[in-house]
């Protein structure tokens, strides 16, 4: 069975199964598309107390159990101490660690979380018709926040926004900007007293390095999860089809769960190099899970729509100025249409050239042309790799931008 990929936020809205990606401007439909999103599951305003409650449910039945046992025990073993002892019981204090906590060092998880965690918050997203729940972080001390598109999605054409600091404060948020294409959005709340996490560089990530997730899947806030980095730049669609975004992730083998979405993957000096996004679940007809596939925006691209949002309250998406040929089947993007005064138009490219690198990063297929070229931002020169006539060469492309639809 192959795993379908979903958003991670408690999410009613989003993650729903979307047909082929649509033709955003300068670029094609995916070729072939992702696996379609398992719908997330919702998020009453209850923060996850269903989910809460069955584990205290659960821990009740297990501690009423364990009471009747003890006290049978505790009879039984009282006979046999008197019987032995003449009638008189003989009770034995077993050794046990003081209540002190160890100390932690700081480069440990246990540390790491202790510093971070003020700076992570869970966010209450509640529509006209439904409500979700996600993840965030703080940017900056006077109240700024980010998180994901899709976790405020909800609230677009109204509703509320509430804001959950790790030692329970609830205060309202507001939408300051999104950016559909990186499913990035920044919210603002009225503290100027926040502690800003720090932001580390998802250029540094390697395979095997330890990474710690932090969010509130299933609503239960405060959930720490760790594991390592399983692969870098790998291309994630995801959202339906007014909302697709196209991620050039970090991949994780960390639990991600719905309601993780807009937390942070921390590096191991507890510093942010990825905004935990979507997952990949097998998954058909239930909730989506975690089955050890997460997958996080870089920090370096989130970086840069942030200060976009927080500075105008929009920000920019990179484009080349092509259409391509979804049907194309070999190796490499082939342009179907060369945009008119558009950037690769100046450059020289033309209809039926093929793309196979841009950058450093080789071109396999089309989704994978438009995720590499959003790992740049508007105005960057990059030099792209093409074949024509048999023939390789090479061009150097300084990128547009769409049109600003969110």
């Amino acid at each position: 069975m192959q795993p379908s990929l979903s958003g991670v936020s408690n999410d009613d809205s989003f993650g729903a199964p979307s047909p082929a990606a649509s033709n955003p401007p300068g670029f094609p439909p995916t070729a072939p598309p992702a696996p379609t999103p398992a719908p997330p599951v919702s998020a009453p305003r209850s923060k996850g107390l269903g989910a809460f409650a069955v584990v205290l449910i659960a821990a009740l039945t297990s501690l009423i159990v364990g009471a009747v046992a003890g006290l049978g025990g505790y009879v039984i073993g009282r006979e046999v101490d008197s019987a032995a002892s003449g009638g008189q019981s003989a009770v034995q204090s077993l050794p046990q660690a003081s209540a002190e906590s160890p100390v932690r060092a700081p480069d440990s998880i246990a540390g790491i979380v202790t510093s971070v965690l003020p700076s992570v918050v869970s966010i209450i997203a509640e529509g006209k018709t439904e409500s979700g729940s996600g993840s965030g972080f703080v940017l900056r001390s006077d109240g700024y926040i980010l998180t994901n598109n899709h976790v405020v999605s909800l609230v677009k054409n109204g509703g509320d926004i509430t804001v959950v600091f790790s030692n329970g404060d609830e205060v309202p948020g507001k939408v300051v900007g999104t950016n559909v294409s990186y499913d990035l959005a920044v919210i603002k709340v009225d503290r100027d007293d926040l502690p800003p996490i720090a932001l580390g560089n998802s250029k540094a990530a390697r395979v095997g390095d330890a990474v710690i997730a932090i969010g509130a899947p299933l609503g239960l806030e405060g959930t720490v999860t760790s594991g390592i980095v399983s692969a870098v730049d790998r291309v994630v669609t995801a959202g339906g089809t007014d909302d697709l975004s196209y991620i050039n992730a970090i991949q994780t083998d960390a639990a991600i769960n719905p309601g993780n979405s807009g937390g942070p993957l921390l590096d191991a000096a507890g510093r942010v190099i990825g905004i935990n996004s979507a997952i990949a679940s097998l998954a058909t007809n239930g909730e989506p899970g975690s089955i050890g596939l997460g997958f996080a925006i870089p920090v370096n691209s989130a970086k840069r729509i942030a200060e976009e949002l927080i500075a105008t309250g929009a920000s920019s998406t990179p484009a080349i100025g092509v259409s391509l040929d979804t049907s194309y089947s070999d190796r490499g993007a082939k342009v179907r249409e060369v945009t008119s005064g558009g950037p690769s138009e100046k450059a020289g490219l033309e209809v039926g050239d093929v793309i196979t690198r841009v950058g450093e990063r080789l071109i396999n297929d089309a989704t994978e042309l438009v995720v590499a070229v959003r790992s740049y931002a508007p105005g960057d020169e990059v030099e792209v790799v093409f074949e024509r006539d048999g023939k390789g060469k090479t061009i150097k492309i300084t990128l547009g931008a769409l049109p600003n639809n969110d």
